[in-house]
């Protein structure tokens, strides 16, 4: 069969799932994974054609996608700032508001002198996206990662080797830690922020395919990660250090005033690329 053929079926097959260009990104992102061949690649060479083995997989994988199954996991890896993480069911997939985090951070440390060496402190790592894209773009960072679940731990070592940096992971619950114990100049956390009430608007392929743990608060009690971190950060921050969230979008003034309160400076509120309250800034 034409692969191109075969990509009109696969986008029709979704379509009662899918918009047609969510669809058709998946086509590509798994064409370019399984067969090295780009959309333009395609576009020149419309003859190209699936061999009955081919087929086979591909029918497989659109088995996994009709249940909804990220196609990241489906995949094993995603991009994330420029680079390559491997993540399955035991990591969040990276978002692209995350990035603008990271984006902000590293834009924070373009006025200070190059060769100051910082120490930072990712609270909550995951597959690792956000330590190992400072430690990437921030070489004279020293870089350390907490997380509570060790097999995402794993991944994020696995991670760290691939993208050649040196990171020093944690395995900590952060709500049970008392001090961290040594100094930071930055402490960056994307921790659990969405409350049970909103679970009707995320999408199911999310609700029912990633770590839970690594997403849901109580609703009575949603700020809980980011006080205990801000108490930490307290004592733990360099004398300018600064501390950054990621956050639920519908808690901005929420975050503002839980800041406020503990006395931090500086605070900033930034939305993300969709006009959401996302991420905010303080300093001690």
């Amino acid at each position: 069969m034409q692969i191109k053929q075969y990509r009109t079926q696969f986008i029709q097959t979704l379509s009662a799932i899918y918009d047609e260009g969510e669809a058709e990104s998946f086509f590509y992102l798994i064409l370019e994974e399984k067969k090295q061949l780009r959309r333009i690649d395609l576009a020149l060479q419309p003859d190209l054609v699936f061999s009955e083995e081919e087929i086979e997989v591909w029918n497989t994988i659109l088995e996994q996608l009709k249940l909804e199954i990220p196609v990241q996991y489906l995949l094993g890896k995603t991009h994330f700032y420029g680079l390559e993480f491997e993540v399955n069911e035991n990591v969040l997939i990276p978002r692209p508001e995350t990035e603008e985090l990271v984006d902000w951070i590293i834009e924070s440390q373009q006025s200070e002198v190059s060769n100051q060496k910082l120490r930072i402190l990712d609270i909550g790592t995951g597959s690792g996206c956000i330590a190992i894209s400072l430690a990437k773009n921030l070489p004279n960072a020293t870089v350390f990662a907490i997380d509570v679940s060790e097999k995402a731990l794993a991944t994020a070592k696995k991670n760290a080797k691939n993208n050649q940096v040196k990171v020093n992971f944690i395995h900590k619950n952060i709500l049970e830690t008392i001090d961290l114990e040594q100094e930071f100049d930055i402490i960056v956390s994307n921790p659990p922020y969405v409350r049970n009430l909103e679970k009707q608007e995320i999408k199911k392929n999310v609700l029912d395919n990633e770590p839970h743990l690594a997403l849901f608060v109580e609703d009575n009690n949603a700020l809980v990660f980011y006080r205990k971190i801000a108490e930490l950060a307290q004592e733990n921050l360099s004398s300018n250090g600064q501390l950054f969230f990621e956050i639920n979008q519908y808690l901005g003034k929420e975050m503002i005033v839980l800041l406020e309160k503990m006395n931090f400076k500086n605070i900033e509120l930034r939305k993300d690329i969709y006009g959401n309250d996302r991420m905010t800034r303080a300093g001690v």
